[in-house]
């Protein structure tokens, strides 16, 4: 387990985005705590880390589960500053800032991202999530609470069942521990410079369709009332999942993939 000191050295003040850390030993939700700090004096930018969550959740409403002291799970407070065309990218723009600081730790794992939120490796196993909750106001982004979880150290033995079969770790990829502090501040670099750019107007949809794993794979995606099948034609300039179904090719803004083929067809990207 790391202490607090540990943590408090992923910090630079020089940064907007993690000029501060703060660690929990035990805590409800990382993003609970990090909305709560954007009512604060200081409080955007705050890194909330923690070894055990009580109340983590995924996307959907799922529970967000994870041993204590072995990944790493922060939420960062956050007054994005995008224009309001861009604002649908913001979730792509952290998963490359998440592949770019996980990729240092495990180079050859082949990382990739599985649209919409989820960091994979090669074999399509999950390593990382994000959640990100925002506020709109007359359109505009105004506030977004981004929560990561990447499984760090946990062994894939120790999994539960229904999550071994479809998750690996960085120590899994790699074979050795993760420092969580050393990760912790190479992503907060890496969302530093993803978000500066976003917010400069720069988007950056040609970096993920290059990190895209779903490309060319027969997938199934819940959209809420129906599902798309279909093969992925790759991504829209706006971020959608861009889908050959029957009626033709449509465009996902939003959804959740529930099955996808093992393989993609030679020569597609991943």
């Amino acid at each position: 387990m790391t202490d607090e000191a540990g943590w408090a050295g992923a910090a630079d003040p020089a940064r907007r985005i993690g000029h501060a850390v703060e660690f929990h030993p035990e805590i409800g939700s990382t993003n609970d705590r990090a909305r709560a700090a954007l009512a604060e004096p200081h409080g955007e930018g705050l890194a909330v880390v923690a070894d055990l969550q009580t109340a983590g959740r995924g996307r959907r409403g799922r529970a967000w589960l994870s041993p204590a002291g072995a990944n790493l799970m922060v939420s960062l407070a956050l007054r994005p500053r995008v224009r309001p065309e861009l604002s649908s990218l913001l979730g792509l723009a952290v998963a490359l800032a998440l592949r770019e600081a996980c990729a240092s730790v495990a180079p050859s794992a082949g990382l990739a991202i599985r649209w919409p939120n989820d960091l994979v490796d090669r074999e399509g196993r999950k390593v990382a999530g994000i959640l990100i909750e925002t506020v709109l106001s007359e359109g505009r982004l105004v506030e977004a609470v981004i929560g990561m979880g990447i499984n760090a150290n946990w062994s894939r033995d120790e999994m539960p069942p229904d999550i071994a079969s479809q998750a690996t770790s960085l120590r899994e990829l790699t074979g050795s521990p993760i420092e969580r502090p050393v990760l912790l501040s190479r992503l907060l670099d890496a969302l530093e410079l993803e978000i500066r750019a976003l917010e400069r107007g720069e988007s950056p949809i040609t970096r993920v369709r290059t990190a895209s794993w779903l490309d060319g794979r027969k997938v199934e995606v819940d959209v809420g009332e129906r599902s798309v099948s279909g093969r992925v034609a790759g991504l829209g300039d706006d971020g959608s999942l861009l889908v050959d179904a029957k009626p033709g090719r449509v465009a996902l803004a939003m959804g959740e993939v529930v099955r996808v083929n093992d393989r993609a067809p030679a020569g597609a990207s991943r």
